[in-house]
């Protein structure tokens, strides 16, 4: 059945279903009332063409986004350490089990998290580490609001364990978790959870799988000579393209060995590449340096290049020597090293970089290659004159 072309507010409807967890009526009534009033169009089409749930409640509307495998990008960026993890299910685990706006304290809480925490070495509230990683949960689900502060603050617990604070508990506490077809302890693996989304979608597996990896990952590589996703995107990309084209912001590119979706407008609510931070200048000098001087490197037939670690910090020492002077002080005066680990970092995230686990060297992805950064003209010149002036 054809899905009807969105308007512009269908297309603006599905962009913030895609980009937030959820949208609460209470904290963002007009977002939800949008959704609402294009709540049949939006539902067919992102049953039809990626097989998520929307599901439309009195208090939130929530897309239920299924990644076909699971990157290191897409875990809670604010949590450092798997304790972090374990105590934040410890604590979903708590709050779910309490009626709505129901108080209690923060003792209450760790108490229970204690008793129900799953690691070999239990948790000590008198460790800094692990109260740490308690301010850093507790913090995620006020960021969530499945539960609110009615007095006090969490960050005193971080240098005193004695600190109380009073919470009380949301109607969304009930909702976070979305449901399986198994009981969770029947499961043995995460790939088993993913392999179980495909059960109730084996008729258009293919064409789900290929549109969750073009709109939720920054590109889609051809992994191999016979790589089926890849192979659909290549033989549909002008029905992809039509289709994106006609009910998102994005633009559908495919080259050789990558296929992304490209924006050409900047909004604020969608997570682009390049965005505001800092180290984004380095990035796109750093692809620009190896666009040009890609004859010293070797690429291999997916378009990857191989550089070890010791030629990646010669590679930043570079084209710190060319653009560093416009970066921004924390990187046009710090370390080599430090400036290098936070690039990495970056190039992880966006995967335009993976690492070797065996020697440890780096593999540039394509889509670095699709990137660029230079500095105006006049920007050089008034460079160059205020070096004349020094001298």
């Amino acid at each position: 059945m054809e899905i009807a072309a969105f308007d512009e507010k269908a297309q603006t409807a599905l962009r913030v279903l895609m980009e937030k967890f959820w949208i609460l009526r209470l904290q963002d009534p007009e977002t939800y009332q949008l959704i609402r009033e294009r709540e049949k169009m939006l539902k067919r089409y992102v049953d039809e063409k990626f097989g998520f749930d929307l599901i439309v409640h009195q208090h939130f509307i929530k897309l239920e986004k299924i990644p076909v495998e699971t990157k290191s990008w897409m875990g809670i960026q604010e949590f450092q350490e798997p304790r972090d993890y374990a105590i934040f299910c410890c604590a979903l685990a708590f709050t779910e089990n309490r009626s709505v706006d129901e108080q209690f304290l923060l003792s209450d809480i760790c108490e229970d998290i204690k008793d129900m925490y799953p690691g070999e070495m239990a948790l000590d509230w008198t460790n800094y580490n692990h109260r740490r990683s308690l301010v850093r949960v507790i913090k995620q689900l006020e960021k969530l609001v499945i539960l609110t502060t009615v007095e006090g603050e969490i960050d005193q617990f971080a240098m005193d364990e004695e600190q109380e604070v009073l919470y009380e508990t949301t109607i969304y506490a009930r909702y976070f978790m979305r449901s399986y077809p198994k009981d969770l302890f029947e499961y043995d693996s995460v790939t088993e959870i993913l392999d179980s989304e495909w059960e109730r979608h084996e008729q258009d597996a293919r064409r789900k799988r290929v549109y969750r990896k073009l709109m939720i990952s920054p590109v889609v590589y051809r992994e191999g000579e016979d790589d089926p996703d890849f192979a659909y995107i290549r033989q549909y990309r002008n029905r992809l393209r039509d289709d994106l084209e006609a009910h998102t912001l994005f633009r559908l590119e495919v080259f050789k060995n990558a296929a992304l979706l490209v924006s050409e407008e900047r909004k604020q609510d969608l997570t682009l590449f390049p965005d505001q931070k800092a180290m984004m200048d380095v990035a796109l000098h750093f692809a620009s340096y190896i666009r040009e001087q890609e004859e010293k490197f070797q690429t291999d037939e997916f378009g990857n290049i191989r550089i070890t670690k010791i030629m990646f910090e010669q590679t930043i020492k570079d084209v710190h020597a060319i653009y560093g002077k416009g970066w921004s002080k924390q990187y046009r005066e710090g370390s080599i090293t430090a400036t290098m680990n936070e690039l990495v970092h970056v190039l992880l995230d966006w995967e335009m970089l993976t690492i070797e686990e065996a020697t440890g060297a780096y593999s540039l992805r394509p889509l670095l290659g699709r990137v660029s950064g230079k500095y105006p003209k006049n920007f050089l010149i008034e460079e160059g004159n205020r070096h004349e002036q020094a001298q």
